[in-house]
């Protein structure tokens, strides 16, 4: 069977995260995704190698997960296949004005982490801010929801117009659950 394998640069001050109190962390990924993690810790390289390319591609975005400031508990959720990561990358988007790097990360992440925590719990995601990037897991429809609603922030919208608009994403995404889950039932009625 092939061998696949990514190569991926960490901050280096994500790389005690990764590796974990005495390699734990760095093991568990490992034996979860049956994949084989290399890290120089001197230049932030991590070199992921496996046979089987869902499991790596599995690993390789727990990595980049756990790199862009999520605690590795939330990045492992990753190896669930309904689960999806996003970065947004500031960087890009801002052009590198230093203020406006400080102002949109204010916003995001709200008085007393107000914003994130509310984005994150109406959509049901994992939101990490670090650096120039935020990254954003949960199921797929979630993702996009979370990163539209950030995206707004970034350019500038009001907080409260944006939660308005989360709160009915929300809704739509609960009926519709709520119909698919009652979809069964009617039809077990109907039957009768």
């Amino acid at each position: 069977m092939a061998e696949f394998s990514y190569e991926i640069k960490i901050p280096k001050e994500r790389i005690a995260v990764l590796i974990g109190t005495d390699g734990e962390i760095k093991s568990k990924i490992e034996e979860e995704t049956s994949t084989e993690i290399d890290i120089d810790s001197k230049e932030g390289d991590v070199f992921i190698s496996g046979n089987e390319a869902l499991s790596l591609f599995s690993a390789k975005e727990i990595v980049r997960a756990i790199a862009r400031g999520f605690n590795p508990e939330i990045a492992m959720q990753l190896k669930k296949p309904d689960m999806s990561f996003e970065i947004i990358d500031l960087g890009s988007l801002l052009k590198d004005k230093q203020n406006h790097l400080l102002r949109v990360k204010g916003r995001i992440i709200g008085k007393e982490g107000k914003s994130r925590r509310l984005i994150e719990e109406m959509t049901e995601c994992y939101i990490s801010v670090y650096g120039k990037t935020i990254g954003v897991i949960g199921n797929y429809d979630s993702v996009v929801i979370a990163k539209k609603a950030i995206e707004s922030l970034i350019s500038g919208s009001p907080h409260s117009s944006v939660y308005k608009w989360l709160e009915k994403k929300r809704r739509e995404i609960k009926k519709r659950e709520f119909e698919e889950k009652n979809e069964d039932i009617f039809k077990e009625d109907v039957d009768i």
